[in-house]
């Protein structure tokens, strides 16, 4: 399956992307600590997110097929920059889980977030720590 994007410099080290399917918009930005104002994600930041949203989408997809109550799934996440050359060199996340998950529902969520096709297409040179915290 492949999805169109595109997007266009809006100046001031910005850019605006589209996404072709949906037609959202979302803007990027440089980073303060290379050249930017931070006003926004930068791409690198947009990575980091991108992460922690597909492992919750997975832990969502298996959850409601299994009829989970996901209330209080989230996630948060610390990227750390590395260079030169300026790259990714880890991107830190806590998944909190929803509460009243038996043990084995618990295994089955996390392996399944594991399996996210981001972290499958981000190299073995980015680190990518995963810790799971359940309320109870």
């Amino acid at each position: 399956m492949s999805v169109f994007v595109s997007g266009e410099y809006t100046g001031g080290l910005g850019v605006e992307l589209l996404h072709g399917p949906s037609g959202a918009k979302m803007k990027t930005a440089a980073p303060v600590d290379n050249q930017g104002d931070g006003s926004s994600f930068s791409p690198t930041d947009m990575v980091a997110a991108g992460l922690g949203a597909c492992m919750l989408t997975i832990i969502a997809i298996v959850g409601e097929r299994d009829g989970l109550d996901l209330k209080g799934l989230k996630f948060a996440g610390e990227k750390l920059m590395t260079g030169p050359p300026r790259r990714i060199e880890k991107v830190d996340l806590v998944i909190s889980m929803p509460a009243g998950l038996t043990q084995s529902q618990r295994t089955k969520l996390e392996k399944a977030a594991m399996t996210c096709p981001v972290k499958n297409s981000l190299g073995a040179d980015v680190q990518t720590p995963v810790r799971f915290e359940y309320p109870d």
